[in-house]
């Protein structure tokens, strides 16, 4: 089946491209009788917002959500969540020039290989502006965790070579939101923001880390088999546009460790694919960019090699306006596997 819905039980479905007229989704699954805040809806489409940054697209999206079913004087009705949210600036001219020519390390080649069409102004359905039905959806299910007691919290943890030393739970997580790198540690924060503008007058681009904690997860969330919660939130995690790595707790150390070592440091939040009731916490890295201004060697539709120097408007580090779909698609998943743990017990 197409792969534009997620989740078993909470489950989201989402529509639109980046340059069409608009982009939703449908959540279906939700509990009725949730008192659902749409204002705390709309502050965390706000966190992800084009131009919600002054480091990054200078695209400028309201991103404004309309609900169009699913909810009666506030409350959730247990039908499905439809929600809407309309491009109004998405200047489709700006992305003429790649008509005809494939963006290295771009998902232009894949498309067309795979559908033999493409919509090549900014990428189409494979463009991250779909990501904000995510946060949408997300922020639905971070209310639902709201009345368990658990928290999500993500940052910036990395920014090219840049790295916070401060432990995850030192950290001011609420400072994140005014931080324009997304990150609570103002002193490797500045030293973010001025490599990012760098990259920015070099006309590239550069990658980076985004960390994320939960507090409150009870025991017992997750699969022991082929459902295990980490597995869950590894493909959502990989399923979000420029991420090309996933780890828990200690990740790829591990390998390096024995087990009188390991045994001693908290697994990351699970044991066996379920919930151990400690904070679960783990790790997405995400590439640079691929559309960067520097010029690079690019192949036409026809097979011809060319020169490109991409225009338009787009992010030299993606992972400010990452947090907040990190945190909604940890949502997703977390509220997903307590509807299904209601299930698992007489």
């Amino acid at each position: 089946m197409p792969g534009n819905s997620f989740g078993s039980l909470f489950r989201l479905t989402t529509f639109g491209e980046s340059h069409g007229p608009a982009i939703g989704g449908v959540l279906d699954g939700c509990p009725a009788g949730l008192l659902l805040d749409t204002a705390l809806v709309q502050d965390e489409l706000d966190r992800r917002r084009p131009g919600s940054t002054p480091l990054g697209t200078a695209r400028d999206e309201g991103d404004e959500v309309e609900f169009l079913s699913g909810l009666f004087e506030g409350r959730t009705q247990g039908t499905p969540i439809g929600f809407l949210i309309r491009n109004k600036d998405a200047r489709s001219s700006d992305y003429e020039h790649l008509r005809d020519v494939y963006r290295p390390g771009h998902a232009d080649l894949t498309w067309q290989a795979k559908y033999g069409v493409r919509d090549h102004r900014g990428g189409g359905r494979s463009s991250a502006r779909e990501t904000a039905c995510r946060v949408v959806g997300g922020a639905i299910a971070r209310q639902l965790l709201a009345t368990y007691g658990i928290e999500v919290s993500a940052y910036v943890l990395q920014v090219g070579g840049i790295r916070t030393d401060v432990p995850a739970g030192q950290l001011r997580m609420k400072q994140r939101w005014s931080d324009p790198v997304r990150c609570p540690d103002p002193e490797a924060s500045a030293r973010m923001a001025a490599l990012i503008e760098q990259v920015r007058s070099e006309g590239d681009s550069v990658g980076g880390v985004v960390a994320c904690r939960v507090n409150g997860l009870p025991q017992g969330l997750g699969e022991p088999v082929f459902d295990r919660l980490e597995a869950d939130l590894a493909k959502a995690m990989l399923g979000i546009n420029a991420t090309r790595g996933f780890q828990l707790g200690s990740g790829f150390s591990a390998a390096a460790m024995r087990g009188s070592e390991h045994n001693l440091l908290s697994q990351g939040g699970t044991l066996g694919g379920i919930s151990d009731g400690s904070p679960l916490y783990f790790e997405v890295a995400f590439k640079p960019p691929s559309t960067i201004a520097k010029a690079q060697q690019a192949m036409t539709t026809s097979g011809e090699e060319v020169t490109l120097e991409a225009k338009g408007r787009h992010d030299p580090c993606v992972v400010p306006r990452a947090v907040p779909i990190v945190e909604a698609m940890s949502c997703l998943v977390l509220a997903d596997h307590l509807l299904r743990q209601r299930t698992a017990r007489a």
